[in-house]
């Protein structure tokens, strides 16, 4: 099994995923993740330059979300859903073909969404 990399800005903080590829991902366009805010959100960030580099959530115990974006390959993702659309930015257009749900979706579609082909 290869690997996938990444970490925070300032280079402080750097991770290895042991996959062979990187991850089909999701947008959430809710408002707490463009702000950082959430009750139930515990957010890991880098001491030295503060990028949120992964996050945990009581709503879904035992899951960790690494955020995309600290990914070293974060332009090759391939984004398969978005959630959360009715709080996305008036001008963003998402595609027709990709599922987008108004609020979260059901966990066994985005599970569906989100498995390898």
């Amino acid at each position: 099994m290869s690997e996938v990399q990444g970490g925070c800005r300032c280079g402080a903080v750097r991770y290895k995923l042991a996959l062979d590829a990187l991850p089909r991902t999701y947008a959430c366009h809710c408002r707490d993740c463009q702000t950082w805010s959430g009750r139930t959100s515990v957010q890991r960030m880098c001491a030295v330059c503060h990028t949120r580099v992964y996050n945990s959530n009581s709503a879904r115990p035992g899951v960790v979300v690494v955020r995309a974006g600290t990914l070293d390959r974060s332009d090759e993702l391939d984004v398969v859903a978005h959630i959360w659309v009715k709080r996305k930015q008036p001008w963003l257009k998402l595609p027709q073909e990709v599922p987008a749900w108004s609020e979260g979706a059901p966990v066994a579609e985005l599970l569906q969404a989100l498995a390898p082909r």
